[in-house]
């Protein structure tokens, strides 16, 4: 398998699992392009094929022009990861309207805004792949928080009608859906734990590895494994799926 002359764009590809697709799809050969708001994140993680590129998906106007600066320097968008997102949980008749707005504007809104851009650039090339990055709430419903399951759910339904939109192009749409992963939103959701219920650290944390059925959390390479299997030789078949990667939830 190569990527060589395939640009990628992955959005929060500073750390965790953005940072573990953009280091399985840079070793592979392609070029690939990291975005994020935090610049000294983006530029500690460039390197070996990897580009910083600064990028709110918050903004419309940052998402243009990060991406046509990525294009201007790399070329087109053939590999669009549109991995950036918030999690955070909040019972409905304790949420406002900002809280509902900003979980829509970063999962929902960036994932759009990334796709639309990318894809006009995509549209040049003779092959192309798209990847959300959802969430096992992408899925099913996540307990104690409907507003993150709600911008999940809707990353999916993108998804699926971009690759009924797409049949019998040269590209692909898929969504990755990982229960609870190993990175930086593990020790945040460890202190809500334990703010809101007095739990200890350990049995806090015990809360999100006990939740997925195989007793232990997801590493961000695991995600990115099939991230790059989507984007192998013998994966033009497989289109507008949520892939669950969740230990065997059923």
């Amino acid at each position: 398998m190569t990527l060589k002359g395939k640009h990628a764009l992955i959005t929060g590809g500073g750390t965790g699992i953005g940072l573990a697709i953009a280091r399985a799809l840079a070793e592979q050969g392609a070029q690939v392009t990291i975005t994020g708001r935090r610049e000294e994140v983006l530029n500690a993680a460039a390197g070996n094929g990897i580009h910083a590129q600064p990028m709110d998906v918050a903004e419309e106007d940052s998402v243009a022009g990060g991406v046509a600066a990525a294009v201007a320097a790399r070329g087109p968008v053939q590999i669009c990861v549109a991995n950036a997102g918030i999690a955070e949980g909040r019972a409905l008749h304790k949420m406002d309207m900002a809280f509902w707005r900003r979980m829509m504007a970063i999962n929902l809104d960036g994932a759009f805004l990334t796709m639309r851009e990318c894809l006009s650039s995509m549209h040049t090339t003779d092959w192309g792949r798209v990847i959300a990055v959802s969430s096992m709430a992408g899925v099913k419903g996540l307990k104690g928080a409907p507003a993150y399951t709600a911008s999940k759910h809707a990353m999916v339904g993108l998804i699926r009608a971009l690759a009924a939109d797409y049949l019998g192009k040269p590209f692909t749409f898929n969504a990755l859906c990982p229960a609870y992963v190993d990175t930086d939103i593990v020790p945040s959701n460890v202190e809500k734990i334990m703010s809101r219920t007095g739990m200890s650290e350990e049995k806090a944390r015990q809360v999100m590895v006990g939740a997925n059925p195989h007793g232990r959390l997801i590493t961000p390479e695991e995600v990115a494994e099939a991230a790059l299997w989507l984007c192998g030789p013998h994966s033009g078949s497989v289109n507008g799926q949520a892939i669950q990667i969740a230990g065997g939830e059923i």
